[in-house]
């Protein structure tokens, strides 16, 4: 049975009239066609799906859509604003923090996630903030010298 579901998506309110258990990343990547956030796993545990539900990172794959009615959802999509990238998306430019950017989608939201509720973690806290989302490449050092950057460019966890 479909439901209209009610949420803001990326600064817009918007609603759907969807089967309610669908998982919100198959509703972004088709009925949105916002095909930023990654298909990976499955199971929420490569990171490659995350978004922000109400400025948390969470994982899309395993959260039905009917969950987010009455938030706000931002997806990498959502980061930049009239075409400025958010300060974690330039400093992953500026720092090569990516090879082959499958899961940069996924990293750049959980690394804007952290920044948000510690403004200015130590490289631990990264490491430990960042350690559920997987990456084949070996860009590890590059990401945390990124998050490292973006921190100091944001200079209060503001999401832009």
């Amino acid at each position: 049975m479909e439901e209209t579901i009610r949420f803001e998506l990326n600064g817009k309110k918007t609603e759907i009239l969807l089967d309610p258990k669908l998982t919100l990343i198959w509703v972004l990547r088709t009925q949105f066609g916002l095909t930023g956030t990654k298909f990976g796993c499955g199971e929420g545990i490569c990171g490659a799906c995350t978004v922000l539900i109400d400025k948390v990172p969470v994982r899309s794959c395993t959260i039905p859509v009917r969950e987010v009615a009455g938030k706000k959802v931002t997806t990498i999509e959502g980061l930049s604003i009239n075409g400025n990238l958010h300060p974690v998306q330039k400093a992953f430019i500026e720092h090569d923090a990516l090879q082959c950017g499958y899961c940069t989608p996924g990293m750049i939201i959980t690394a804007v996630g952290l920044l948000l509720k510690n403004p200015a973690p130590s490289e631990q806290e990264i490491l430990h903030g960042m350690e559920d989302n997987l990456c084949r490449c070996g860009a590890h050092v590059r990401i945390i010298k990124a998050i490292q950057s973006a921190a100091k460019e944001m200079k209060g966890g503001k999401l832009s």
